[in-house]
Parts: C-alpha cells; structure tokens; sequence
C-alpha cells in the first residue's frame, strides 16, 4: 500500500473519531439544555470525512435522526467517500 493512501485511510478514520466525539457532545448538550453545535458544522465535518462515522453514530444514539438533511446529505457524503477511495485504490494499484 502507497504512503498516501495511507495516509488518505488515516485521514478518514481521525475525521470518523472526530466527528463521532462532536456528534456526541451535542446530544449531550441538546439533553442537558446547553449551547448546540450548529448544524451546518456537523453536515461539513461529515463532508469533510467523518460521514461514515457521524451517520452510524446518530442512528446509535438516535440523534438528528429526524432531520431530513441529514438523513439525505450523510448518505451521499458517504457514496462521494467511497468513490474517492475507489478511485485511490485503482490509482495505487494501477
């Protein structure tokens, strides 16, 4: 496996992790009444990486779970991610 898309799978997994860590503190923040994450920096943090790990997340936690946005841009941040580690395998191992 080339450095890069090593480096390309450890990026997806530490936005996963953060992502899931800033998805869970605003449930705990909407339960307790205190200041929410908004919502467009937790559809960008998917964007940018963290959608497999968010949408599992809220489906757990039952969180936001209601909202349509979310329900439809997770699942298609997810598709663009998977196409581009496709499109990073077949480079690799062209």
């Amino acid at each position: 496996m080339t450095w890069w898309l090593k480096l390309l799978l450890i990026y997806f997994g530490v936005m996963s992790v953060l992502t899931i860590i800033i998805t869970v503190y605003d449930k705990l923040s909407a339960k307790a009444g205190k200041w929410r994450v908004p919502e467009a920096t937790l559809l960008l943090t998917g964007l940018f990486g963290g959608a497999f790990g968010e949408f599992i997340t809220m489906q757990i936690i039952r969180h936001k779970t209601q909202h349509r946005k979310f329900m439809i841009l997770l699942p298609l941040e997810i598709v663009l991610h998977v196409a581009i580690l496709i499109f990073a395998f077949y480079f690799a191992y062209k």
